[in-house]
């Protein structure tokens, strides 16, 4: 296959300055060296684009036929790439722009690193664990599923109104573990421990180890610990029919009502998100770099 014939997709938070300006540096590069690119048509009026490059309509079918996708943003902007990713089975590749971006493989310093590994398809791709979510409407598994959705990082059921607590029951293979009033409760992956399962005191879980996260938010209650079960386990929360509705939170961008009484199952999903790594680095010093961890005073054998 020649360069003419391999395509990437772009996906950039164009409302940001640095991303426009990376965008632009990174599309240049990419056709400089033969590569057809495509970007999103709500995104090319921002974007200052060479000639030649595609226009597509935002869906799964923009990404057919490409070898790459290739995310320019903060984690918001990542899981936006990744819904795209988990749809067509497609490698995502972050560049991060914004705070921390644990998805991310490169940073904005290194455009032309990108450039250069990704026209040498010098990257390997590892497979991440995702959620499958359904909702049942009556709070048992024999009722009707009213809705369906997946997840990279989290699917969290959460209270929507700030004065009253919501009242759940959290239940791990058809057997219950804990009632409680709070917050709610976060169902998460591996790769989303050090995401909102993080913030809300779950323990940090190494992408390689498969398993599920259950931890809840601002429990009232006595035991109301983060839970880490095997990653064939299905996890479930069920809201009490006398308390407030809930809401569904998948990766915090899709959201779904949950009315009293609903029940919410979240197991291992069936299509995993393909993610490009440019970096065979521990993952242990990617979480160091991330959340700026002193390690200063350590004396540990020389590599």
């Amino acid at each position: 296959m020649t360069t003419t014939d391999r395509a990437v997709l772009l996906l950039a938070h164009t409302g940001r300055p640095a991303a426009v300006r990376s965008a632009e540096l990174l599309v240049r590069g990419l056709v400089a060296h033969g590569l057809r690119v495509r970007v999103l048509a709500e995104e090319a009026p921002d974007l200052p684009l060479p000639d030649g490059v595609d226009r597509v309509t935002a869906g799964p079918e923009a990404a057919d036929g490409c070898e790459l996708l290739i995310v320019l943003g903060g984690d918001g902007t990542l899981l936006r790439g990744a819904e795209l990713a988990h749809a067509t089975g497609v490698p995502m590749l972050g560049v991060n722009l914004g705070r921390i971006g644990f998805l991310a493989e490169a940073e904005r310093d290194d455009l032309d690193q990108v450039v250069s590994r990704v026209v040498r398809r010098d990257y390997d791709v590892e497979e991440r664990m995702t959620l499958d979510v359904t909702v049942y409407s009556d709070g048992t598994a024999a009722g009707r599923p009213v809705h369906t959705d997946w997840a990279l990082n989290e699917a969290s059921v959460e209270k929507v109104s700030r004065e009253r607590m919501l009242e759940v029951v959290t239940e791990v293979d058809g057997r219950p573990v804990s009632r409680f009033g709070g917050d709610g409760v976060v169902c998460a992956t591996p790769t989303g421990s050090t995401a909102y399962a993080f913030s809300a005191g779950g323990p940090v879980v190494w992408p390689e180890v498969e398993a599920l996260l259950m931890v809840p938010i601002s429990a009232h209650a006595l035991f109301a610990k983060p839970l880490v079960t095997a990653p064939a386990s299905v996890l479930a929360v069920e809201v009490q029919p006398r308390t407030p509705h809930g809401v569904l939170w998948c990766d915090g961008r899709r959201s779904f009502d949950l009315p009293a009484g609903a029940r919410v199952e979240v197991r291992r999903g069936a299509v995993p998100v393909r993610l490009a790594r440019l970096h065979r680095a521990p993952f242990t010093d990617r979480l160091v770099a991330k959340f700026a961890l002193p390690v200063a005073g350590w004396r540990g054998a020389a590599r």
